[in-house]
């Protein structure tokens, strides 16, 4: 399974949208990526500069080619992923604070 590192300059006017969105599940049920992209933007960290960082699973060739069409590049610029093994992306980021701490596990 390919897992990526993603990381992403937010769109801070974009922020409060995109918590919204997450807190109604409004991604989850598109597919093929719905589950992931949930799973993943609800557990983004960031950093001082507003740059967020999550691990995500995607088979699209480019990386996250569906995602970045259909939600991604709507609330960020300068997507970068980074192949990784499974959870390697959580653990290199998981001192970095929540992006969203009201969705922590």
């Amino acid at each position: 399974m390919p897992f990526y590192l993603v990381q992403a300059q937010t769109k801070s006017e974009k922020l409060d949208e995109l918590r919204r969105a997450l807190s109604k599940d409004e991604f989850i049920d598109m597919r093929p990526f719905g589950k992931a992209i949930t799973k993943g933007l609800k557990g983004a960290r960031i950093n001082e500069e507003g740059t967020a960082f999550w691990e995500e699973e995607d088979y699209c060739v480019p990386p996250l080619k569906q995602e970045r069409a259909a939600v991604l590049d709507h609330y960020f610029d300068d997507i970068k992923v980074a192949r990784v093994k499974t959870g390697e992306g959580w653990r290199y980021i998981e001192k970095l604070p929540r992006l969203f701490p009201e969705f922590e596990d």
